[in-house]
């Protein structure tokens, strides 16, 4: 009987090891299984911009739309800084706050803020002419930790000499925001393309949107044309410029395609904002779904199809100058 008992304890011990042994193995199958399935949601995205215009706004709204048609379910706080700086610190502080699973900043500012707030997910910066100038990145050739992101640094020669084809320009009016990097880096390489090209700079500084058009009429009087930058704070109040250049009977020049719609820019030859938005939103899907800012390169809105050339023949004709037929056949805007 003894024997009996110790053969059927055996017997269980077996069979106890190879039910054991078998629920080891298909454990890492499972885990095989949950690595590659989707990440879980819903995500919870911040996004920031320094101010409301058309270029920003069709920029957030590409974002939004690529992310959504992948995760339906994300959540988005979208904000405006309305051009405050101490509104994009507190709209940082609140995202960190809130946990969110990655931030984005439209333009410099708003990206600034952030990437002080938040080093624990990642940090996107869109519409930044220069990141490593601003203090993102210190090389764009790959993230810096949490942060990587998309330029917008225009072809501002390229611009110019577009203008000066159409028009005598011996000296060249140009509104800047003092406090903004990336409206500051465009200004120095706008007085550098005008030494190049043997015209004489005439910029001026503002603080804020409500002094764009008394700075351009400072300066009216003394330049042959305007040109206005992607300077978000600027272009936000680009009406203000097209009333004075239109008073005084000058040509603009601009690198803002969008904001230019409404009629009163000469000819715009920039980005469009809403593809640099949707390139931005495929950036936030690889970081959601686990690529790594660190080893990210900038990404520079480079395809001619990201270009958009937009000439206003009203403009023209009130201004008395004629657009070459290349021009015309180049642009993809005529008004």
């Amino acid at each position: 009987m003894k024997k009996k008992i110790i053969s059927l304890m055996l017997v269980l011990l077996v069979l106890a090891a190879a039910v054991f042994a078998g629920g080891s193995q298909e454990q890492p199958a499972a885990d095989s299984a949950a690595d590659k399935s989707a990440p879980a949601g819903p995500f919870t995205i911040g996004i920031s911009k320094i101010v409301a215009h058309p270029a920003l706004d069709a920029l957030e709204k590409g974002i939004v739309e690529v992310v959504s048609a992948k995760y339906p379910d994300t959540v988005f706080d979208l904000q405006n800084a309305n051009g405050e700086m101490s509104t994009a610190a507190s709209i940082a502080q609140k995202f960190k706050a809130e946990k969110v699973d990655l931030a984005v900043g439209i333009a410099t500012p708003t990206a600034q803020a952030l990437v002080q707030a938040i080093t624990d997910v990642p940090v996107i910066f869109s519409a930044v002419t220069d990141p490593v100038d601003a203090g993102l990145i210190t090389s764009t050739s790959k993230g810096e930790g949490n942060v990587t992101g998309v330029s917008d640094m225009t072809p501002v020669k390229e611009q110019i000499e577009m203008l000066a084809r159409l028009t005598e320009v011996k000296a060249l009016g140009h509104v800047y925001t003092n406090s903004e990097a990336n409206a500051v880096r465009l200004a120095e390489i706008t007085e550098e393309v005008c030494k190049e090209l043997g015209i004489k700079f005439v910029g001026t500084g503002v603080n804020n949107s409500a002094e764009v058009k008394q700075a351009a009429q400072a300066i009216a009087g003394k330049v042959d044309a305007f040109y206005v930058s992607t300077d978000n704070t600027v272009v936000s109040a680009i009406s203000a410029i097209i009333d004075v250049a239109a008073k005084a009977g000058l040509p603009i020049v601009s690198a803002d395609p969008t904001s230019a719609e409404n009629g009163g820019v000469l000819l715009s030859w920039g980005f469009d904002y809403y593809k640099m938005g949707k390139a931005t939103g495929r950036m936030v899907l690889d970081m959601l779904e686990g690529a790594d800012p660190d080893s990210t390169p900038t990404m520079y809105m480079t395809d001619p199809s990201d270009i958009d050339l937009l000439i206003d023949t009203d403009n023209a004709a009130a201004l008395g100058i004629t657009i070459p037929a290349d021009l015309l056949s180049a642009a993809r805007t005529v008004q």
